[in-house]
């Protein structure tokens, strides 16, 4: 086998058994702290560190990265995790609001370094000329897979929260990560993405203005999924619904799975690949304008209660279709518009914006929710994706004509 493509397999093997905790951990507070009695605000509220300590994390981890590897980086991150999944393991009476937001912050530490290695990783395992579509395929299926299996870890937080409760869930979880965290260290080579030189701290922030453009797009793209999608869609479920545990779980990893399906199958349902080029600002554009389009129109289906219960799902399902093919173009733009020895730094600057987005999401989640209601989020939704639509308008149209 290819040496780069057994480390390619090698990374994408980690980021999967990263990400199903990732998912489950999501499902396990949303769902407990809910049933303790918090409200929709303090649920989004726990979270307020896992996302804001990934805005840092992204900063200064892409910096780190060409520094000392992003294989150390990946498993700092995996270690991480484990501690943080541990951390939770206390009485209950322990779990205070900032206690479990302490946890958080940790995780999310984690999920960002781990996210940030796996991506920008990809970059330097092909060669820097002529492969722009192979990087395309390679970036969705390691994207799509990992949603797919976040999809799973939903699920399984479900079902373990269900079966094993709390601290058994995350005892599983936990050791199961650890043992990947040791085989990954043995089997990984060292050096993976370090930079020849020693990059100064001051070149983490972009001077290119198509990255600049494209990571504030990816703040507002990401900001209108989680903005009813963290807290405002399980509750909604769980809640007006009046569905179990399990079945929010359930519905909502089948949901990432095949988000994460139609991510990795990307590249073949856009069909952009003339002369081995990928797709460009004008794929993102108009991507950005049709799903723009989708929360607005659920919106309106609640309001005038037009089968409201068959809309939301159908609406739900045609949104992960087309945000996925949104969050796969913008995931190979950014790798794609980066110099190799500046690969982690710009993967890490967007993906800091990334994690703003989803900050700022989150947290009107909870907010939106517990003042508008779900459709208040979902027009919320709207004006976000519209928003990175606007801003798309401005990316180049090709890799070359990019200001890198």
């Amino acid at each position: 086998m290819d040496i780069n493509l057994r480390n390619y397999l090698i990374v994408t093997g980690g980021y999967w058994a990263f990400t199903v905790t990732d998912g489950a951990i999501r499902m396990l507070v949303v769902l407990f702290f809910h049933q303790l009695g918090y409200s929709p605000f303090e649920v989004a509220m726990l979270f307020l560190f896992y996302e804001f300590f990934g805005i840092v994390t992204n900063l200064v981890g892409g910096w780190l990265g060409a520094r000392i590897g992003l294989n150390l980086t990946m498993h700092i991150g995996m270690g991480l995790q484990v501690f943080a999944l541990a951390m939770l393991m206390v009485p209950e009476t322990w779990l205070t609001v900032a206690y479990v937001m302490l946890a958080q912050a940790l995780s999310g530490i984690a999920k960002d370094l781990n996210k940030m290695s796996a991506k920008a990783s990809v970059k330097t395992l092909l060669p820097e000329q002529g492969s722009e579509t192979r990087l395309f395929k390679w970036i969705a299926v390691l994207t799509g897979s990992k949603n797919t299996l976040k999809g799973a870890g939903f699920f399984i937080g479900a079902m373990l929260l269900q079966t094993l409760e709390f601290r058994g869930a995350l005892a599983v979880l936990s050791g199961s990560l650890l043992m990947v965290l040791l085989a990954s260290i043995v089997v990984l080579p060292a050096g993976l993405g370090k930079s020849a030189s020693k990059p100064a701290f001051s070149s983490v922030f972009s001077k290119s203005a198509a990255i600049n453009l494209l990571s504030a797009a990816r703040f507002f793209l990401f900001g209108a999924r989680d903005v009813w999608f963290v807290v405002a869609l399980p509750v909604y479920l769980y809640t007006v619904f009046q569905w179990s545990f399990m079945q929010v779980g359930g519905f909502l990893a089948l949901w990432i799975i095949a988000y994460g399906i139609v991510q990795a199958s990307a590249p073949r349902l856009i069909r952009r690949s003339h002369h081995g080029r990928g797709p460009g600002g004008d794929t993102a554009r108009l991507w950005a304008f049709i799903l723009a389009l989708l929360p607005a129109l659920i919106a309106i289906s609640l309001y005038y209660d037009l089968q409201s219960r068959y809309m939301l799902i159908a609406g739900l399902c045609i949104f992960g279709i087309v945000f996925a093919i949104n969050s796969a173009v913008h995931s190979y733009l950014i790798v794609a518009w980066s110099d190799r020895d500046k690969v982690s730094m710009n993967v890490g600057f967007y993906y800091m914006a990334n994690a703003g987005g989803r900050l700022t999401g989150t947290v009107l989640s909870g907010l939106v929710y517990q003042t508008q209601g779900l459709i208040g989020c979902l027009l919320w939704s709207s004006a976000f994706v519209l928003a990175a639509a606007i801003l798309s308008r401005q990316l180049p149209e090709t890799m070359r004509s990019a200001d890198l």
